[in-house]
């Protein structure tokens, strides 16, 4: 666990930070440090309604993210909806049914443990912050209370970037930040099948779970025009191959 030096060091470099794929300042790695886990992300509630990881350690925790917003459950989604924390000590007694397809993937990460804070004013979520490590347990006493400092200090930096973090909402859209191709695919898909962007989502992370890939990569492969979608009798989440047209 990290003094309360690193504590105020890791506070202090919160700021907004635009380029790169986020625009939060500091280093994730001395937060997780300080925090006394494997990892931590950041992804914010974007103008569109989607999420967008804005910073992170490597590895498990950018994972986490990608698998949570492949499949639209876990923590963090819970956490956007009730703004209230998640916190899970051990992931391998958490009911099957919570987040039944997660569940198994996380573990196999070698993740025991998720604790996922909202970063939020009043009842609004504008984002999440998640913590990760692989021992189970509870976060120690003084732990949680510097989650909070941290969680509270995002959320400031959020607020910095506008109201109602506008410039955040706006710059995700952008094509620098992680996830640009989720939601540049989503339009596509939403004209492709004359469907809604929230259906259009869906149908790229059915997509993906079928096949065993990231939404992310998924969305690329429509971007790039290897990948089609239409409205058929075929069934809810069908692909046509390279060369087809489309928006």
């Amino acid at each position: 666990m990290g003094t309360n030096r690193d504590l105020a060091a890791v506070l202090e470099s919160l700021r907004p930070a635009v380029g790169g794929t986020g625009l939060i300042g500091g280093d994730p790695q001395l937060c997780a440090q300080v925090l006394a886990v494997g990892g931590v992300a950041v992804s914010v509630t974007t103008g569109s309604g989607l999420s967008e990881l804005l910073w992170s350690t490597t590895g498990a925790s950018t994972r986490l993210e990608d698998l949570q917003y492949t499949l639209g459950q876990g923590p963090g989604p819970d956490v956007a909806v009730c703004c209230a924390p998640v916190l899970v000590p051990d992931l391998a007694r958490s009911p099957a049914d919570r987040w039944p397809a997660l569940l198994p993937q996380v573990m196999a990460l070698g993740i025991g443990a998720v604790f996922c804070f909202p970063l939020h004013v009043g009842s609004a979520c504008l984002g999440t912050l998640t913590l990760q490590r692989a021992a189970p347990g509870p976060l120690a006493d003084a732990s949680m209370t510097d989650a909070w400092l941290v969680a509270d200090a995002l959320t400031a930096v959020l607020l910095e970037g506008g109201p109602q973090h506008e410039a955040f909402a706006v710059a995700a859209e952008g094509s620098d930040f992680y996830r640009a191709a989720v939601h540049q695919a989503s339009g596509m898909v939403s004209v492709q099948a004359q469907i809604s962007l929230t259906q259009a989502l869906l149908r790229l992370r059915a997509h993906a779970f079928r096949h065993g890939r990231s939404v992310l990569l998924v969305a690329e492969d429509v971007v790039a025009r290897r990948l089609h979608f239409r409205d058929d009798e075929i069934g809810p989440d069908t692909a046509a191959g390279e060369g087809t047209e489309g928006p």
